[in-house]
């Protein structure tokens, strides 16, 4: 059977590259000061952060249902099924309502809650190409995504607290107490949500940290993963790519012993980067199925 792989721009793959890979992205929309606009459609990276950074009012939205399932009308034409993921469920509902409108489809449709984003989710793309190619349904590749998804941690590390502030997930007083101490959150996405994680008082401390971590999680909570070589790690930043570039180094020798490093670098998804700011960087491990 035929089957073709939709997802959004969350999982961080651009228009172009969705081309050669052979998958198709829903643009994700967002309000900036009260107009629309779509990732990779008329809002690239760079319009996106001067915006952010100019004090616009921007916000995130979930992409219209009914253009989604035009989408899967359309590709239904030339294919026979569809494995439809998008991003974290705990971070959208985009996921949700996609998820009621597949129902009318007749299976046809699956849709993946894998609790994944960013690097995490195009890695889960990937897989799912794999498992197409070698001749498995929508519903077998939607099993196997929902059960490595679990496997996978993402840390990060904001250089800023001012976007956490003003989504109110914050209170005002600790904002100030951060930025007079100059303390910077590291965050970390596990399965559904974005939540705390640790409190440093520098870059270089913070990257420390979290390559330590990711060493933790790979020799212990995916132990068998890393036996077996299925792991990866991937990065992403927002706007500043100089400073992932040093924590790219940092975390290649320290993970040189595992036999692992870096695979990709990509701009962290534009539905984080307007909660957490300009100049964040972030480290992921994840399972992998296939070779990529």
């Amino acid at each position: 059977m035929k089957v073709a792989i939709v997802t959004d721009s969350n999982s961080g793959i651009s228009q172009e590259e969705a081309k050669k890979i052979g998958v198709t992205i829903i643009p994700m929309p967002f309000l900036i000061d009260g107009e629309e606009y779509f990732e990779d459609i008329n809002l690239t990276q760079e319009e996106f952060y001067k915006k952010l950074m100019s004090g616009a009012d921007v916000s995130t939205s979930q992409p219209s249902i009914s253009g989604v399932v035009e989408v899967w009308k359309e590709l239904l034409k030339t294919y026979d099924e569809i494995v439809h993921i998008p991003m974290s469920s705990g971070l959208s509902a985009s996921c949700e309502t996609a998820t009621s409108f597949a129902e009318e489809f007749e299976g046809k449709v699956q849709v993946v809650d894998n609790k994944r984003i960013s690097v995490t989710q195009k890695s889960s793309v990937y897989d799912a190409l794999y498992l197409a190619s070698q001749g498995k349904s929508a519903k077998e590749i939607k099993e196997a995504l929902l059960e490595s998804g679990k496997n996978s941690s993402i840390y990060i590390m904001l250089s800023t607290l001012k976007y956490l502030k003003k989504g109110g997930r914050i209170t005002p007083a600790a904002a100030l107490v951060g930025r007079v101490l100059g303390i910077k959150p590291v965050l970390q996405i596990q399965g559904a949500k974005l939540d705390k994680f640790a409190q440093v008082l520098s870059f270089a401390q913070g990257r420390k940290k979290m390559i330590e971590q990711v060493i933790k999680d790979m020799t212990t909570r995916f132990g068998d993963q890393l036996k077996k070589g299925k792991l990866r790690i991937d990065m992403a930043y927002t706007y500043d790519k100089e400073k992932i570039e040093t924590f790219r180094a940092e975390a290649n020798k320290m993970l040189k012993k595992y036999n692992l490093e870096v695979s990709i670098i990509d701009p962290l998804s534009l539905s984080v980067s307007c909660h957490i700011g300009d100049g964040a960087i972030a480290i992921a491990v994840t399972e992998i199925i296939g070779d990529h």
